[in-house]
């Protein structure tokens, strides 16, 4: 039993249903209707680039499909060749002209859209027509709109609406997965909420910044924005409710001392009325708090198969799953000045020789602050003391102001 769930350890796998295979409802089908569709699609073309032994064939043909009957019915003809070559699809030319024949059509009418309001209408019209135009590239996946956007932006006044476009140019990014431009504008879009952002799109950029935190692998700064949009959230271009409160305990638990872990997450109410509907979260994050590690472990490889599925979180889970377990491990090393191995391997359901390879890579890379007595089989707490560690601080600053000082006057006697 213990060779079995170190083997899920070690692979990070665990045939339970995925995040996409939950099973459906009234309320998340309605939730799912407000994503913003090209958010959506890149999610399951991020699915379909996983090499996840357990994400069977039928379930990509499944997929695939749902990608083609979106590209079909709005003729997304620069995204279906951006899909072609990064899921090295075979192309169909002969769809591909249909769609592009028909893309040409709309965007000449959104064109002559905007001439009839410039010769006709007023500065308002012509935005509109603008914003319309942007709003079709981003529809079928042209990264050009990002371009008709920016240019939207310079017939823009209303602070509101300059917010509202600067948040689609960020889901372009993030469908696309350019974490660059993401940065840009959302610093751009912190720049606008400070002028004149109302409550509502500030609450929306919080989450935006989240988003792009994750993908940072920046869990700390994300956790206490997402913490603080729980209740006001209503973000749901990007993700679903559950989704939210899934980035808010994920990143909380890596980030938070056990303190704020309960007044923020253990004790928050709305955490707690749907943490039950994500498969293994509420064992997770309970079984860490309470100090049930073994049933920690259990949930942690359970939960790991729906964080390797999701596209912000996936490129971190080697990360999370070694941050995680340096956290149980130091909580229950913190109960004691010395304990077995063999207890301690016990506590967590995995045998001595699994926990001391753990034990041994944590210590080695100065994570743990403990040892391990081979000869008596124990592992001995070595808690720094705080003035020892302050002193050294202070000393290892001071070198450096030194270093930097004689650098200075180098400089000023040459």
């Amino acid at each position: 039993m213990a060779d079995q769930k170190e083997a899920k350890m070690e692979d990070v796998k665990e045939p339970e249903k995925g995040i996409l295979e939950e099973d459906d409802d009234d309320d998340a089908d309605e939730e799912d209707t407000d994503q913003d569709p090209l958010i959506e699609m890149a999610g399951w073309k991020f699915l379909l680039l996983m090499k996840d032994a357990d994400f069977s064939p039928e379930r990509k043909t499944e997929v695939s499909g749902l990608l083609m009957k979106n590209i079909k019915e709005h003729n997304m003809a620069p995204y279906y060749k951006f899909l072609c070559k990064a899921l090295e699809w075979h192309e169909d030319e002969t769809l591909t002209a249909k769609m592009t024949e028909e893309n040409g059509k709309q965007i000449k009418e959104l064109i002559d859209k905007e001439r009839d309001a410039k010769d006709n209408l007023g500065d308002t019209e012509v935005r509109e027509a603008k914003l319309a135009r942007a709003d079709y590239y981003a529809r079928i996946g042209d990264k050009k709109s990002i371009e008709e956007y920016s240019e939207t932006l310079k017939k823009t006044v209303g602070s509101g609406q300059t917010i509202d476009i600067l948040f689609s140019i960020i889901r372009v990014g993030l469908s696309f997965s350019d974490n660059k431009l993401v940065k840009t504008y959302i610093e751009k879009a912190k720049a606008a909420v400070e002028t004149g952002g109302d409550w509502e799109r500030r609450n929306l950029l919080a989450v935006y910044e989240a988003t792009y935190l994750i993908t940072s692998r920046m869990f700390k700064e994300a956790a206490n924005l997402l913490l603080d949009s729980i209740s006001t959230f209503t973000c749901y271009k990007l993700f679903s409710y559950n989704t939210l409160v899934f980035y808010s305990v994920l990143t909380a638990l890596v980030s938070l001392d056990r303190v704020s872990l309960r007044d923020k997450v253990i004790k928050n109410p709305e955490i707690l009325s749907v943490i039950s509907d994500i498969p293994h979260l509420k064992s997770f994050v309970f079984s860490l708090y309470r100090c049930r590690y073994g049933e920690f472990f259990e949930a942690l490889a359970g939960l790991t198969r729906l964080i390797e599925r999701d596209p912000y979180f996936a490129p971190h889970s080697g990360y999370f799953m070694r941050e995680i377990r340096i956290v149980a491990y130091s909580q229950f090393l913190e109960s004691y000045k010395s304990v077995t191995v063999e207890s301690m391997a016990t506590s967590f359901g995995v045998s001595p020789a699994f926990l001391d390879k753990e034990l041994s890579r944590f210590i080695s890379a100065g994570r743990l602050n403990c040892k391990i007595d081979k000869v008596g089989g124990q592992v001995e707490t070595n808690r720094p003391d705080a003035k020892n560690s302050q002193y050294s601080e202070t000393i290892k600053k001071g070198d450096l102001l030194l270093n930097r000082i004689q650098k200075m006057t180098r400089v000023i006697n040459y």
